[in-house]
């Protein structure tokens, strides 16, 4: 699923909420720049109704699972392309499944109940849904103790976002934008870029794509 220059738009609602997390998982090893990263995707705040969140036993993420009962709130990110979606499904791997779904922009965000949410736009977009049920707890994940207790051991220790708001896309020129979206083949040749590349029009977006 794409909008029309063909890239994807996710529902996160765990870990990936952070952008700190999200740029590690889809770009490690491309870039120092954080600015430039932080300019190819939007994140916004969203919801996700008819599903459930939950802790995962004996680890630091979540799950969600059908539930029509609930809701989840989450992050609603543009501009994915087939190598962000790659990353992201090895980074998810077994234990869920990528599926398509409909989630609404929050034009308000609320308490943590949900009272004072404002929905928007309804977006379709793709969700990770975990398949094991019984791996679940009883109880829901709480992202700010992971991003307080747990963060710094998922990200690079240069992606540190220490005024990030989580909500905001950060505009860079129109020149950082297109070395971020050219052509990628020296890091697919070598697993890594030169100086000179980084500083001449390549890809970040589409690197490290499996031929």
């Amino acid at each position: 699923m794409g909008d029309q220059d063909d890239t994807h738009t996710a529902f996160f609602y765990g870990t990936l909420m952070a952008p700190e997390v999200f740029f590690t998982v889809c770009y490690r090893g491309a870039t120092n720049d954080v600015g430039l990263l932080r300019s190819l995707h939007k994140f916004q705040p969203a919801i996700l109704h008819g599903y459930c969140r939950r802790r995962v036993m004996q680890a630091d993420y979540p799950g969600i699972v059908a539930d029509p009962d609930h809701e989840v709130r989450g992050m609603i990110v543009t501009g994915l392309t087939d190598a962000n979606m790659y990353h992201l499904d090895q980074f998810e791997g077994r234990e869920y499944v990528r599926k398509e779904v409909k989630a609404r922009i929050l034009t308000k965000v609320g308490d943590d109940k949900g009272v004072g949410n404002v929905e928007g736009e309804e977006v379709e977009c793709e969700v990770y849904v975990f398949l094991d049920k019984t791996a679940l707890e009883d109880r829901e994940w709480d992202f700010e103790e992971f991003r307080t207790q747990k963060m710094k051991h998922w990200t690079r220790e240069d992606y540190g976002f220490a005024d990030s708001d989580h909500f905001s896309p950060h505009a860079v020129d129109d020149e950082e934008k297109h070395a971020a979206v050219s052509m990628g083949a020296e890091f697919r040749q070598n697993g890594s870029f030169t100086t000179d590349v980084l500083n001449n029009p390549t890809t970040l977006r589409d690197y490290a794509l499996p031929a």
